[in-house]
């Protein structure tokens, strides 16, 4: 198989991975913590707490109740932690370790404890391997 296919089937996989991602995107739940609507210190602060009451109707998974944040409704493992270009998320701390990565797959964090001159080189190397720098 030639270079150039490969890349075309490469590009298709990302363009579908990423059109997966936003379809979970859309249709995932918002968990919100019980009672957030009654008190004005949950309005601030939404985030999912999970319930420890004895009798919770949520955390006794009752009907008519909104939904308790479990591990079934986590995303499938291939879209999970994608960055919304559909590449890989990497930390990078330095130069060699651009050589462990693919630029079609992965996307290229600059770690923020790296000096001014190995940050330089990293760019430098990034760009002649063609990846794509999130924070250069």
């Amino acid at each position: 198989m030639s270079n150039k296919t490969v890349n075309a089937t490469n590009k298709e996989n990302i363009k579908k991975i990423v059109e997966e991602r936003k379809k979970y995107r859309e249709r995932r739940l918002k968990f919100l913590r019980w009672l957030w609507w009654k008190f004005p210190k949950f309005k601030n602060n939404l985030k999912w707490k999970r319930p420890k009451g004895k009798d919770n109707p949520i955390r006794l998974h009752l009907k008519g109740y909104s939904p308790m944040a479990s591990i079934g409704y986590g995303a499938k493992s291939e879209i999970r932690f994608l960055h919304p270009s559909g590449l890989r998320p990497v930390v990078i701390h330095s130069p060699s370790e651009l050589d462990l990565l693919d630029p079609s797959k992965h996307l290229v964090y600059i770690s923020s404890s790296l000096g001014l001159r190995k940050r330089l080189e990293v760019i430098e190397k990034a760009k002649m391997r063609g990846f794509r720098i999130a924070n250069a």
